[in-house]
């Protein structure tokens, strides 16, 4: 909806980037407000925005709504075409919200030593999923939404959604896939028995404090252990989501096919969503600079396979993707070469020059527009 920009408050959700004087952004689409934002507004004399009606803390926002163009007219076929598209995504929004805002009441709930409902966690999870499964694009905004003081509530959703659809990449069953998502969701719940001040705490952790923060898998396991909707090795994969292929992990330092594939899964699809997001000491980082790092930096962490699944369902973007590059520059990919799914050839909107990104080391893909 479009707003003045006096009605804007931090925590408001961009539904359309907000261009300037430049040929890039100001602020793209999809970002979670600040007071720096609605500062840069009036500093470059931005007078409407166009925001979702959801807040990111899952509120609605209260404000006069102006009249759009979309709105206005639906004769033009195409417009009513992406008017339906922006209908669409905006349901995702305010069902993804209203999610963390109801896992956010489970997890206080667990602080308190109230037992995990199972069949809620089921409720919360399944409906965004389905959404996914029929739009893929809807994963490259998971971790817009994510704000520093609510990521952990932010965190254990999207772990989930990305965890069900990697374990369909590796040809798991629909049980197998909903033992997966709840085992996904359900993976810090251990969270629950840290101190709050270690959860809130803006700096880096001591060691006694990150000591504490590892036993989440062990507390995690004992919270779900006698629960008959889990299986076995979803309750194993809560406590083993930490451990790594090459033994470096934890709790108890597994090594490779000791690790269950389910806690691989889980482990990688928590590493992706954490370097994705805005964390309390940690800024996020692009998708697919992250998916290289992963490959690169994080080699012999996880079972191959499983990074290949990573890379072929994020980075595996179809002909036709329009794509903004680390230089700035907008574009379209034209080609994708086997096993290279983070470096496609890009068509450059401006010059209609063809760039190989495997070629360009220091260029990236920045966002993906659809």
């Amino acid at each position: 909806m479009k707003v003045h920009r006096n009605e804007v408050e931090a925590g408001c959700i961009l539904e359309k980037e907000v261009m300037g004087m430049t040929s890039t952004p100001i602020i793209p689409k999809n970002t979670v407000l600040t007071e720096r934002h609605i500062k840069v507004l009036r500093a470059f004399n931005i007078t409407e925005i166009e925001i979702e009606k959801t807040k990111a803390e899952g509120r609605h926002h209260r404000s006069n709504q102006l009249p759009s163009q979309a709105d206005a007219s639906d004769t033009d076929q195409s417009a009513g075409a992406s008017l339906s598209e922006a209908v669409r995504d905006k349901g995702f929004i305010n069902t993804y919200l209203e999610s963390v805002g109801e896992f956010k009441k489970e997890f206080t709930n667990w602080q308190s030593g109230m037992p995990i409902n199972i069949a809620k966690m089921r409720e919360i999870t399944l409906p965004l999923i389905k959404t996914i499964e029929q739009n893929k694009f809807l994963l490259y905004s998971l971790n817009q939404y994510s704000t520093k003081k609510d990521y952990i509530y932010h965190h254990p959703i999207a772990v989930s959604i990305l965890s069900s659809m990697l374990g369909k990449k590796a040809g798991l069953n629909s049980g197998q896939v909903n033992q997966l998502a709840l085992a996904g969701v359900l993976a810090d719940c251990g969270m629950a028995k840290v101190s709050s001040t270690i959860l809130k705490k803006e700096k880096p952790l001591t060691e006694s404090e990150f000591q504490e923060i590892k036993l989440h898998t062990a507390n995690g396991y004992k919270m779900v252990k006698d629960s008959p909707l889990l299986k076995p090795e979803a309750k194993l994969a809560i406590f083993q989501h930490h451990e790594r292929f090459d033994g470096t992990g934890y709790p108890t330092s597994e090594k490779s096919d000791r690790i269950h594939l389910y806690s691989q899964i889980i482990g990688i699809a928590d590493v992706f969503h954490a370097m994705t997001s805005e964390r309390i000491y940690r800024n996020r980082q692009p998708v697919f600079k992250v998916l290289d790092m992963i490959r690169k930096d994080l080699f012999g962490k996880f079972d191959i396979k499983v990074v290949n699944a990573l890379m072929q369902l994020v980075g595996d973007l179809d002909i036709g993707t329009a794509v903004r590059l680390s230089t700035g520059d907008y574009g379209e990919v034209v080609y994708t070469k086997a096993n290279i799914y983070t470096k496609p050839i890009v068509k450059l909107n401006d010059s209609e020059e063809l760039l190989d990104l495997s070629q360009s080391k220091d260029i990236y893909i920045t966002e993906v527009l659809g």
